[in-house]
C-alpha cells in the first residue's frame, strides 16, 4: 500500500486537520451523541466516495475536453461546475443517504449535519493523504487551512438540508423532503464548484473572500443549528 512509503509525520499532518474538525462537529451535537459505529461507517463511506468520484471525474473530464479547449476559463468552469463539484458531492451524498436515511440513531435534525460532515471529512482525509504523499509538508499546511475545512463546510450545507429533509419525511411531507434532498446535493456541489474555480483560475482576492465567508457562515450555521436542535418526532 502506498502509505507504507510515506513518512509518519506527513501522514499525521494530513490526518490531524480532519480529526480536529470531526471532534469539533461531534461535540456540537448536544442532544444525543452518535455512536462510534455510525460515525466510523460514515468516514469509511467518505473514503469510498473518493474512489467513485475519481472514476466519475475521469469520464467527465474526457467529455468536457470534447467541447472546450483546455486552459481556458470556459473549460475550467465546465470542469468544476459540471464535473468535479457534482461528482465529489454527488458520491458523498449517495454514501450519506445509503448509510443514514434509515438509521435508527437519526432522530435529531442536527444529526444530518454531523453525518454529512463526517462523510465529507472522510473524503477530505483520504484525499489529503494522497496530496501530501505526492507534494510534501508544505501542501499539508496549505490544505489544512483551505481544502480540508472547505470539505467540512460543503458538508455543513449538505447536512443542514439533509436533516430538514428527514424531518419533512417523518412528518408526511414527501415533496418537501425531496426538495430538501435536492438542495442538500445542489448547494454542496455549487459551493464546491465555486471553490475550485476560484482557486484555479487565479482570482486570488475572490478566493480569499469566498473562503473566509464560507468558513464564517458554516461556523455560524453549526452554532445556530446545534443550539436550536430538536428531536425529530412525527405528530
Amino acid at each position: 500500500m502506498f502509505l507504507f512509503g510515506v513518512h509518519p509525520v506527513l501522514i499525521a499532518a494530513a490526518v490531524i486537520p480532519a480529526l480536529v474538525l470531526l471532534i469539533y462537529v461531534r461535540r456540537a451535537d448536544r442532544l444525543e451523541a452518535e455512536s462510534p459505529r455510525v460515525l466510523i461507517r460514515l468516514v469509511i463511506g467518505g473514503i469510498l466516495a473518493t474512489a467513485l468520484a475519481l472514476l466519475g471525474e475521469e469520464a467527465g473530464t474526457f467529455l468536457v475536453g470534447l467541447f472546450f479547449e483546455e486552459n481556458t476559463v470556459a473549460y475550467a468552469a465546465a470542469l468544476f461546475f459540471l464535473v468535479v463539484g457534482p461528482a465529489e458531492e454527488g458520491f458523498k451524498y449517495l454514501l450519506l443517504k445509503r448509510r443514514t436515511w434509515k438509521e435508527p440513531e437519526f432522530n435529531c435534525q442536527f444529526d444530518g449535519v454531523v453525518y454529512a460532515v463526517f462523510v465529507s471529512l472522510g473524503f477530505a482525509l483520504w484525499e489529503n493523504i494522497g496530496y501530501v504523499a505526492m507534494y510534501g509538508f508544505e501542501t499539508a499546511l496549505i490544505r489544512a487551512v483551505t481544502a480540508v475545512p472547505g470539505h467540512a463546510c460543503f458538508g455543513v450545507f449538505m447536512g443542514a438540508w439533509y436533516g430538514l429533509a428527514k424531518r419533512c419525511d417523518l412528518y408526511g411531507e414527501p415533496k418537501k423532503s425531496k426538495a430538501c434532498r435536492i438542495l442538500a446535493f445542489s448547494c454542496a456541489a455549487l459551493l464546491h464548484g465555486v471553490y475550485d474555480f476560484a482557486a484555479t483560475v487565479g482570482y486570488s482576492w475572490f478566493f480569499a473572500v469566498f473562503v473566509a465567508g464560507l468558513f464564517l457562515v458554516s461556523w455560524l450555521t453549526i452554532r445556530r443549528l446545534s443550539r436550536k436542535d430538536r428531536y425529530i418526532r412525527p405528530y
